[in-house]
């Protein structure tokens, strides 16, 4: 076989694993956006106001990740995290400019959706944490969401 040929039977290779994996590989934030929008949709119910811009990545189990966001007194505000991988236990938290917890009690964790609320006592940056407490895939993606009112 010339040399060019086992190029293009290599390239084409490629390409055919590319797309096989195409939703596996390139899906993988978008699906955990959809399930963090999952989360929100019976707090749309009650007034919040979903924002379009959100946040995703992939993390280890027991990894986590600071979110920095300016949130205002006198806003309501939820924070939602959802992966696609159903057996992931992740978990979702707010601190203050002090690192003080400052997030209500009725946050809640169930599975691979989670949520924080904060009534900011004041205006300022908060700290939201995205955690991955364990998963049964190397790397888990996630996304989080929020919303006020």
């Amino acid at each position: 076989m010339n040399a060019s040929v086992k190029v293009l039977l290599r390239g084409s290779s490629l390409l055919a694993a590319l797309i096989v994996l195409h939703p596996t590989v390139f899906a993988s934030v978008d699906d955990a956006q959809s399930f963090a929008l999952q989360a929100a949709e019976p707090y749309v119910k009650e007034g919040f106001q979903v924002r379009e811009d959100y946040w995703g990545g992939d993390l280890g189990s027991g990894e986590k990740k600071a979110v920095r966001q300016q949130l205002f007194k006198g806003n309501e505000y939820w924070f939602w995290l959802g992966t696609e991988v159903e057996r992931a236990k992740i978990s979702v938290h707010i601190y203050d400019s002090d690192g003080k917890l400052a997030e209500e009690p009725d946050g809640w964790q169930k599975g691979h959706f989670a949520a924080a609320h904060v009534i900011p006592k004041t205006t300022g940056s908060y700290f939201v944490i995205v955690n991955i407490e364990e998963s049964p895939e190397e790397r888990t993606h996630w996304a989080l969401v929020y919303g006020f009112r």
